[in-house]
């Protein structure tokens, strides 16, 4: 008896926590290579001669293949085994993380990283979310989703300093090869993690709402991307349709095939068929409401780590390693009141109300740093603005997470975690495409504008000089030497270095300006919260 007595406890304490210990720090590296690269873009444009419009490809699709493939792992999880699919998903993450550490072209390190750890991170994140709620009951399982979430919102704080330090001290690439170390881990830790599974249902997929669904998204941010290189509507360049680009098209394409993805899902559940995305779910209030005001939260976010550091490499010239440290502010104030909110939710004021709190002191922050953005910013005027934004974003991350899986049975919360972390990643996708397509045409734009207005520069030459600028201009603002057929002197290359830093700026304003629309919009959808003091789970 008295050796069970001294050990038992250690033994129920670690199978216990265990299972949350291994989910929480896969969901952590899945979100960290979503802002890992952010910090890296001058030094990345440079080594793979590359510009950044293709960064920002792979950073929007890695967020895109999460989005379409999110609740197809999910619903794996469900049919075939949670355990198993997070172990596979481990596998092929770890797989990406090689390929994208060893890549010497942007082809591939968007096969690497966008696409095979796309697909593993797909696998593994439902199933995360799936494995705690049926690992744990009540109050337990409202702590375990509160650390899950509060790891997720942790991944996107440390990406940029990890990223930054990496590339300054060894290389961007070792972001990508301490993945493979840490899947390795993930596949052992999950030796004390129980399968589960949901035995309702015939074993099946949806295969038709997985393409609709998946090319539905694809044209959708093909199209906010590549816009102003096709143009919106004018042909500027590709596939010409009678003077028409290709863009309005694709959004064409877009809305089509997604509208006809509801309308396949309802027909397939009416034939008794169990659809990809069931969609009775997006009828649950509290787990909608959740699920987009959440969507919104994220969509502001990659406003800044996108936008801010092209400001700060660009116009301020700082180093990968310095970026990531000027985004420190927000990165602690997020990591500070992400687990505080979660201990202050039912005590302080409801998850609703905090959540309503956090999004406002993010909007005061978005605000703020726009009018503090000039030439001349230095980092520590950054600091105010940056903790209030990362201490909003903490304060709903501890709670919507919770609040959208909370609403939904547990014979369901596959399929919900799958539509939620969609939903999410949807948002990231669309943050880089938006808010990255908002900043480099305003740069071409304001770019363009004033060289072809400056005294300082040759009328002769001035157009030819304007329109190089423009075309070159992602490249020309990390320091990549302009390329054109005009004689330059010393003080007519630092007039364009003036220019473009002043077309940075501005750019990222007007780029800030239209990222803070998203939290105003999940401002507005938080107030379909439910009222509750505590949040009610389902078993």
């Amino acid at each position: 008896m008295e050796p069970t007595e001294v050990i038992e406890p250690k033994q129920t304490f670690f199978r216990k926590w265990g299972p949350l210990a291994v989910m929480g720090l896969a969901v952590l590296i899945i979100v960290i290579d979503t802002t890992l690269l952010n910090v890296s873009l001058g030094t990345i444009i440079r080594e793979l001669h590359t510009n950044i419009q293709s960064l920002q490809w792979v950073i929007a699709a890695y967020a895109l293949t999460l989005a379409a493939l999110t609740i197809v792992g999910g619903r794996l999880g469900d049919l075939f085994g949670r355990k198993k699919m997070f172990l596979i998903g481990a596998a092929i993450f770890a797989l990406g993380s090689f390929i994208a550490s060893a890549s010497h072209s942007v082809g591939y390190l968007l096969a690497g990283e966008s696409i095979i750890e796309g697909i593993g991170a797909a696998l593994m994140m439902p199933a995360s979310a799936s494995l705690l709620i049926t690992t744990y009951r009540g109050r337990e399982r409202a702590l375990a989703l509160g650390l899950w979430g509060a790891m997720a919102a942790a991944g996107s704080a440390i990406g940029p300093i990890l990223g930054g330090y990496l590339t300054s001290h060894y290389s961007w690439r070792w972001g990508f090869r301490i993945n493979v170390g840490i899947a390795v881990l993930l596949i052992l830790g999950s030796v004390i993690v129980k399968e589960a599974r949901d035995t309702k249902h015939k074993i099946s997929l949806d295969w038709i709402g997985v393409f609709l669904s998946s090319f539905g998204l694809l044209a959708g941010v093909f199209a906010i991307i590549e816009g102003g290189t096709y143009g919106w509507w004018k042909h500027i360049s590709g596939p010409d349709f009678g003077g028409v680009s290709a863009i309005p098209l694709a959004l064409m394409l877009s809305a089509g095939l997604l509208c006809l993805f509801v309308w396949w899902e309802d027909y397939y559940m009416k034939r008794g068929r169990v659809p990809l995305v069931d969609l009775k779910i997006l009828s649950n209030r509290q787990f909608t409401s959740g699920a987009l005001t959440m969507s919104g939260q994220v969509m502001g976010m990659m406003g800044i780590s996108f936008a801010l550091p092209v400001f700060l490499q660009g116009v301020r010239g700082l180093d990968a390693l310095h970026t990531g440290y000027a985004l420190l502010p927000l990165s602690v104030a997020l990591l500070i009141m992400a687990p505080l909110g979660g201990y202050m939710s039912g005590k302080v004021g409801t998850p609703k109300h905090i959540v309503q709190v956090g999004l406002l002191t993010t909007l005061a922050g978005f605000f703020i740093l726009r009018l503090t953005l000039n030439t001349t910013t230095s980092v520590a005027d950054l600091i105010l603005p940056l903790a209030l934004y990362g201490g909003g974003a903490g304060l709903c991350f501890s709670q919507l997470t919770n609040i959208a899986l909370s609403a939904v049975p547990v014979a369901e919360v596959g399929e919900a975690s799958g539509v939620n972390n969609t939903l999410r990643q949807v948002a990231s996708s669309l943050g880089a495409a938006i808010i990255g397509t908002v900043l480099l045409t305003s740069l071409a734009s304001n770019l363009k504008t004033s060289v072809a207005a400056s005294p300082a520069l040759p009328e002769s030459s001035r157009a030819q000089i304007a329109e190089d600028v423009a075309a070159q201009s992602s490249s020309v603002e990390f320091g990549v030497p302009l390329k054109t057929t005009a004689v330059l002197n010393q003080d007519e290359k630092a007039e364009i270095k003036r220019l473009t830093n002043q077309s940075t700026v501005d750019a990222s304003r007007t780029a800030f300006l239209v990222a803070m629309v998203s939290p105003l919009l999940a401002l507005l959808m938080s107030t379909r919260l439910p009222k509750d003091k505590t949040v009610k789970h389902h078993d």
